[in-house]
Protein backbone atom coordinates (compact mmCIF):
# COMPACT_ATOMS: atom_id res chain seq x y z
CA UNK A 1 0.00 0.00 0.00
CA UNK A 2 1.02 3.65 -0.95
CA UNK A 3 1.93 5.57 2.26
CA UNK A 4 -0.86 5.84 4.94
CA UNK A 5 -0.68 9.32 5.86
CA UNK A 6 -0.45 10.30 2.24
CA UNK A 7 -3.99 8.20 1.57
CA UNK A 8 -5.35 9.94 4.12
CA UNK A 9 -4.77 13.46 3.16
CA UNK A 10 -5.59 12.17 0.14
CA UNK A 11 -9.14 10.87 1.17
CA UNK A 12 -9.91 14.11 3.70
CA UNK A 13 -9.32 15.95 0.18
CA UNK A 14 -11.80 13.66 -1.13
CA UNK A 15 -14.69 13.32 1.03
CA UNK A 16 -14.66 17.11 1.85
CA UNK A 17 -14.96 17.61 -2.03
CA UNK A 18 -17.59 15.03 -2.12
CA UNK A 19 -19.78 16.68 0.64
CA UNK A 20 -19.51 19.82 -0.96
CA UNK A 21 -21.48 18.20 -4.04
CA UNK A 22 -23.53 16.59 -2.17
CA UNK A 23 -24.57 18.67 1.22
CA UNK A 24 -24.31 22.10 -0.22
CA UNK A 25 -24.53 22.14 -4.40
CA UNK A 26 -27.64 19.00 -4.53
CA UNK A 27 -25.02 17.85 -7.34
CA UNK A 28 -23.50 15.01 -6.18
CA UNK A 29 -20.56 13.21 -8.76
CA UNK A 30 -20.40 9.88 -6.98
CA UNK A 31 -23.15 7.35 -5.92
CA UNK A 32 -23.88 6.85 -2.06
CA UNK A 33 -22.40 3.58 -2.33
CA UNK A 34 -18.65 4.86 -3.66
CA UNK A 35 -18.81 7.59 -1.06
CA UNK A 36 -19.42 5.30 1.90
CA UNK A 37 -16.59 2.85 0.91
CA UNK A 38 -14.28 6.50 0.45
CA UNK A 39 -15.39 6.53 3.87
CA UNK A 40 -14.95 3.03 4.92
CA UNK A 41 -11.40 2.98 3.98
CA UNK A 42 -10.83 6.37 6.04
CA UNK A 43 -12.09 4.96 9.18
CA UNK A 44 -9.92 2.10 8.88
CA UNK A 45 -7.00 4.43 8.09
CA UNK A 46 -7.77 6.60 10.93
CA UNK A 47 -8.27 3.28 13.32
CA UNK A 48 -4.92 1.88 12.44
CA UNK A 49 -2.74 5.34 12.25
CA UNK A 50 -4.07 7.26 14.80
CA UNK A 51 -1.40 9.68 14.92
CA UNK A 52 -2.36 10.99 11.03
CA UNK A 53 -5.93 11.65 11.65
CA UNK A 54 -7.02 15.09 11.73
CA UNK A 55 -8.79 16.63 14.38
CA UNK A 56 -11.40 17.70 11.81
CA UNK A 57 -11.68 14.83 10.15
CA UNK A 58 -15.03 14.25 8.16
CA UNK A 59 -15.56 10.81 10.22
CA UNK A 60 -16.45 12.94 13.37
CA UNK A 61 -18.96 15.56 12.01
CA UNK A 62 -21.98 15.22 9.90
CA UNK A 63 -21.04 17.01 6.32
CA UNK A 64 -23.36 19.95 5.51
CA UNK A 65 -23.36 22.76 6.54
CA UNK A 66 -26.33 25.50 6.35
CA UNK A 67 -27.07 27.68 3.15
CA UNK A 68 -27.26 31.44 3.57
CA UNK A 69 -30.35 32.46 2.16
CA UNK A 70 -32.13 30.42 4.96
CA UNK A 71 -32.38 31.18 8.84
CA UNK A 72 -29.42 29.17 10.82
CA UNK A 73 -31.25 27.48 13.82
CA UNK A 74 -29.21 25.98 17.01
CA UNK A 75 -29.83 22.45 17.45
CA UNK A 76 -30.81 21.86 20.81
CA UNK A 77 -29.46 18.42 20.90
CA UNK A 78 -26.79 17.25 18.37
CA UNK A 79 -28.41 15.33 15.25
CA UNK A 80 -25.88 12.56 14.69
CA UNK A 81 -25.99 10.52 11.67
CA UNK A 82 -26.57 6.65 11.89
CA UNK A 83 -23.23 4.35 11.29
CA UNK A 84 -23.51 2.75 7.95
CA UNK A 85 -23.07 -1.02 8.29
CA UNK A 86 -22.33 -3.28 5.62
CA UNK A 87 -22.06 -7.40 6.90
CA UNK A 88 -24.07 -8.97 9.53
CA UNK A 89 -21.01 -9.08 11.44
CA UNK A 90 -21.38 -5.12 11.72
CA UNK A 91 -25.21 -5.43 12.76
CA UNK A 92 -24.34 -8.19 15.57
CA UNK A 93 -21.34 -5.77 16.87
CA UNK A 94 -23.69 -3.15 17.04
CA UNK A 95 -27.13 -5.05 18.52
CA UNK A 96 -24.35 -6.66 21.25
CA UNK A 97 -22.89 -2.99 22.40
CA UNK A 98 -26.53 -1.66 22.33
CA UNK A 99 -27.61 -4.55 24.67
CA UNK A 100 -24.47 -4.28 27.19
CA UNK A 101 -25.46 -0.99 27.59
CA UNK A 102 -29.06 -0.98 27.62
CA UNK A 103 -30.24 -4.72 28.52
CA UNK A 104 -34.25 -4.86 27.77
CA UNK A 105 -33.90 -2.68 24.73
CA UNK A 106 -35.93 -3.72 21.78
CA UNK A 107 -35.38 -3.28 17.92
CA UNK A 108 -37.24 -2.94 14.94
CA UNK A 109 -35.91 -3.29 11.23
CA UNK A 110 -36.63 -1.69 8.28
CA UNK A 111 -35.57 -1.12 4.79
CA UNK A 112 -33.38 2.18 4.80
CA UNK A 113 -34.75 5.19 3.69
CA UNK A 114 -32.82 7.87 2.57
CA UNK A 115 -34.55 11.14 2.35
CA UNK A 116 -33.95 14.99 4.60
CA UNK A 117 -33.42 14.44 8.14
CA UNK A 118 -35.97 17.09 9.79
CA UNK A 119 -36.48 17.82 12.93
CA UNK A 120 -39.72 19.35 14.42
CA UNK A 121 -40.07 21.61 17.47
CA UNK A 122 -43.63 21.56 19.04
CA UNK A 123 -44.33 24.34 21.85
CA UNK A 124 -47.53 23.97 23.94
CA UNK A 125 -48.57 21.25 20.96
CA UNK A 126 -48.31 23.75 18.00
CA UNK A 127 -45.43 22.89 14.93
CA UNK A 128 -43.17 26.19 15.29
CA UNK A 129 -39.83 24.86 13.70
CA UNK A 130 -38.78 22.32 11.57
CA UNK A 131 -35.00 21.97 11.01
CA UNK A 132 -32.48 20.04 8.54
CA UNK A 133 -29.71 18.39 10.07
CA UNK A 134 -26.91 20.95 8.87
CA UNK A 135 -23.79 20.11 10.29
CA UNK A 136 -25.15 18.56 13.37
CA UNK A 137 -24.92 21.72 15.63
CA UNK A 138 -26.49 24.34 13.02
CA UNK A 139 -29.52 23.42 10.71
CA UNK A 140 -31.48 25.80 8.37
CA UNK A 141 -35.04 26.60 9.23
CA UNK A 142 -37.78 24.82 6.56
CA UNK A 143 -40.67 25.35 8.62
CA UNK A 144 -42.63 27.58 5.64
CA UNK A 145 -41.99 24.34 3.23
CA UNK A 146 -42.88 21.54 5.92
CA UNK A 147 -45.97 23.18 6.10
CA UNK A 148 -46.71 21.39 2.48
CA UNK A 149 -46.58 18.12 4.18
CA UNK A 150 -49.64 16.73 4.69
CA UNK A 151 -48.26 14.46 6.86
CA UNK A 152 -46.50 16.44 9.59
CA UNK A 153 -49.23 17.30 12.17
CA UNK A 154 -49.67 20.92 12.63
CA UNK A 155 -50.75 20.80 16.38
CA UNK A 156 -50.31 17.51 18.31
CA UNK A 157 -52.91 16.83 20.75
CA UNK A 158 -50.63 16.39 23.96
CA UNK A 159 -49.70 20.20 24.56
CA UNK A 160 -46.40 19.63 26.27
CA UNK A 161 -43.89 22.78 26.73
CA UNK A 162 -41.52 21.62 24.19
CA UNK A 163 -41.61 18.36 22.25
CA UNK A 164 -38.52 17.72 19.56
CA UNK A 165 -39.44 15.03 16.75
CA UNK A 166 -36.37 13.70 14.65
CA UNK A 167 -37.46 11.91 11.42
CA UNK A 168 -36.82 11.57 7.86
CA UNK A 169 -38.96 13.02 4.86
CA UNK A 170 -38.71 11.16 1.77
CA UNK A 171 -41.10 10.98 -1.15
CA UNK A 172 -42.20 6.85 -2.04
CA UNK A 173 -41.52 5.61 -5.66
CA UNK A 174 -44.82 5.37 -6.56
CA UNK A 175 -45.72 8.94 -5.23
CA UNK A 176 -42.97 10.38 -7.48
CA UNK A 177 -44.20 8.41 -10.25
CA UNK A 178 -47.72 9.81 -10.13
CA UNK A 179 -46.54 13.40 -8.97
CA UNK A 180 -47.28 16.22 -11.84
CA UNK A 181 -44.45 17.85 -12.13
Amino acid sequence: MADPRERMEELYRLIAYHNDRYYNQDDPEISDYEYDQLSLELRALEAEYPQYMHEASPTQRVGGTAKRELRKVQHDVPVISLQDVFSKEDVYAFVDRVLSEQPGARFSVEKKIDGLTLVLRYRDGRLVDAITRGDGSVGESVYENALVIRTIPREIPEKLPYLEVHGEVYMSTESFETAKL
